[in-house]
């Protein structure tokens, strides 16, 4: 093939120059006055006509050739979801820079990095007074019946919750009998950390909140508040947050996992209708292909169960 700017100029043209500028004429790569001429010669040029047919079936075999990103990431969730984070890391750039904070006690910092043996026996007296302390406040009232009397926190308001920040979400698991433990890092007016079973109100009231409003919280505290909530799918306000979740998120990393946790629940009713729309509107091909293998289980589950129920007694 000819480079560009070696073509032959515009004109009466012979099979050795339109041979190199066939491949040029299949890709529309040709300006006008080529493009005539080449015209031109094909159609008083049998022996050139012939190669041009040949040219666009190669053409025609290299676009339908199968490109190494349709192997790597055939459903598209991957590509979604870094088009997601790459969105989320440019707004935050361009968020203004936090001022930096006044460290009263940078001093200290470097009194203890200086001194370790004594900044460790600091550390350790440090821990048992607050640990007292601690204590002391969590211990609470006693009735006369000698029961103890905790005070609970207060739940946190919509305003409060609103202008909350997730810096970090653990779960633990449940162990035998032992529920599911969450700890959340909360920054908000007052930052804190909220440590609670799974099947607290007030804990679940956090977690539910973040996977419905996901456009104030980035794609990865999603992610984990849906991990946490998958052990308690059976509660109404988890259940509510996964529909919504499934149907609103804009990230389709966290809509396949909210459809994954509510595959458990496909004999309810809006439970099938979540994974319906999924398949007929969702723009991602990996949540349309997990929709269709849920129905496709679920129908198959029902069967075997009516299957089971007609079946006639043994015979004694």
């Amino acid at each position: 093939m000819s480079r560009r700017e070696d073509r032959p100029a515009p004109g009466a043209m012979n099979c050795s120059q339109v041979s190199d500028l066939l491949p040029f004429f299949v890709c529309d790569e040709l300006s006008a006055p080529e493009l005539e001429a080449v015209a031109a010669h094909l159609a008083s040029c049998a022996t050139c006509a012939a190669q041009l047919e040949e040219e666009r079936a190669l053409f025609a075999i290299v676009s339908d050739a199968p490109q190494p990103a349709d192997r790597l990431d055939p459903s598209g969730i991957l590509l979604s979801q870094c088009r997601s984070e790459l969105a989320e890391g440019l707004d935050q750039i361009a968020a203004p820079p936090a001022k930096t904070r006044v460290r009263p006690l940078a001093w200290l910092r470097r009194y203890m990095v200086l001194r370790p043996a004594w900044s460790a026996v600091f550390l350790v007296l440090l821990g048992i007074a607050v640990g007292s302390r601690i204590s002391f406040l969590q211990t609470g009232e006693v009735d006369s019946g000698g029961s103890r009397v905790v005070r609970a926190a207060p739940p946190l308001t919509d305003e409060q919750l609103a202008k909350m920040a997730v810096a970090g979400i653990h779960y633990a698991p449940a162990s035998g009998d032992e529920p599911g433990t969450v700890q959340l890092q909360l920054s908000a007016e007052q930052p804190y950390v909220l440590t609670g079973p799974l099947d607290d109100t007030g804990v679940r009231r956090v977690l539910t909140y973040v996977v419905e409003n996901g456009q104030q919280f980035d794609a990865g505290t999603r992610l984990d508040c849906l991990d946490a909530l998958r052990a308690a799918t059976k509660e109404a306000d988890v259940h509510r947050a996964l529909l919504a979740a499934a149907r609103k998120d804009g990230n389709p990393a966290v809509r396949l996992k909210a459809l994954d946790a509510l595959r458990e629940s496909t004999e309810q009713p809006d439970v099938v209708e979540v994974y319906l729309d999924a398949l007929e509107h969702d723009s991602n091909p990996g949540i349309r292909v997990e929709a269709v293998n849920v129905l496709v289980g679920s129908l198959e589950r029902q069967g075997e169960a009516s299957v089971m129920v007609l079946a006639p007694p043994p015979p004694r």
